[in-house]
């Protein structure tokens, strides 16, 4: 694929989430106007000369401490940045939580021809994020036993990390205060991506092959374990907290498979997982979940019940 094919994919992805989910810029007057306090460009860790970045919104009323939503956004790993996720962000500091969109390391970075940051760079960066959040729980009135992670196509294969992994499987990296926990306590994946070498082999998106060879080093082939590491199916077991899939039906960039092998293997493990598959809707298509209450029900129910 050409750079110039790949530069025009690039900007087609962030022009897409953009219109999705909002156009993402700075507006003074949001905060007062619908009752929450909006932040803006915070360190939350830094590696090595790369500080890495947040937007926070919470509510400006109420005592706390409020249950958290991390967003993370989608676009191969390769492409895209935290304020594409704005308004669903502002909209869940309407609903009650502290909620904020994290930046990672992107493998579009290159250093001598070749990605500077690999995986499991980006997962790293946002444990690093959940992290910051309980070291911050006093300050900003996080319940730091209520965290939650949301992402779109990569960023739901990121948020399905933060969920299915934990310390034991050496992704921890060395952000921010070790001390602290990265776990989340549940998890919804907007047509994210769960087994790496099937992505691989049936995506029909035509860049699929760069993306991942940008994010592991390789083709499945040539770096079989970090296809294994970097798959969020690899770390399912009955301690993992609920998840909920939202999955198209026409996806042929992350092939509904994805979604169902997941649903399989937490459910052999007996672990609550819940998928749903919205008819005639590709890749970009299940992204509605700001028009009706499936993904605020479902974390209103795991975040906020007793």
């Amino acid at each position: 694929m050409s750079e110039k094919k790949q530069i025009i994919r690039s900007l087609v992805l962030v022009s897409l989430t953009l219109l999705i989910f909002g156009h993402g810029a700075h507006q003074t007057g949001l905060a007062q106007e619908n009752d929450f306090i909006f932040e803006e460009d915070i360190t939350y860790g830094k590696v090595g000369d790369v500080e890495l970045a947040l937007d926070l919104a919470r509510p400006a009323s109420g005592k706390g401490p409020f249950p958290v939503l991390v967003f993370i956004f989608g676009g191969g790993w390769s492409t895209g940045s935290r304020t594409q996720l704005h308004l669903g962000m502002w909209q869940a500091a309407e609903r009650g939580y502290v909620a904020v969109t994290v930046d990672y390391r992107l493998t579009s970075v290159k250093e001598n021809g070749k990605t500077k940051y690999l995986f499991p760079a980006q997962v790293h960066d946002v444990k690093c994020a959940v992290r910051w959040l309980r070291a911050n729980r006093r300050k900003y009135k996080i319940d730091p036993n209520r965290i939650g992670a949301l992402g779109f196509s990569s960023g739901g294969h990121l948020a399905l990390m933060l969920g299915l992994t934990d310390s034991s499987d050496g992704l921890e990296g060395e952000c921010g205060k070790l001390k602290y926990s990265s776990r989340v306590q549940g998890v919804v994946s907007l047509a994210g991506t769960t087994e790496l070498v099937s992505l691989y082999q049936e995506s029909k998106e035509p860049l699929i092959e760069t993306f991942l060879g940008d994010l592991l080093g390789g083709t499945p082939e040539e770096v079989p374990e970090q296809y294994k590491m970097a798959s969020p199916l690899t770390y399912v077991s009955k301690d993992d907290p609920p998840v909920l899939s939202i999955h198209g039906d026409m996806d042929l960039e992350v092939p509904l498979r994805q979604a169902e092998l997941l649903d399989v293997k937490m459910k052999e493990v007996g672990v609550s997982h819940t998928l749903i598959i919205k008819k005639d809707r590709g890749h970009c298509g299940i992204v509605d979940f700001l028009e009706d209450n499936t993904v605020w029900d479902f974390f209103d129910r795991h975040l906020k019940g007793d």
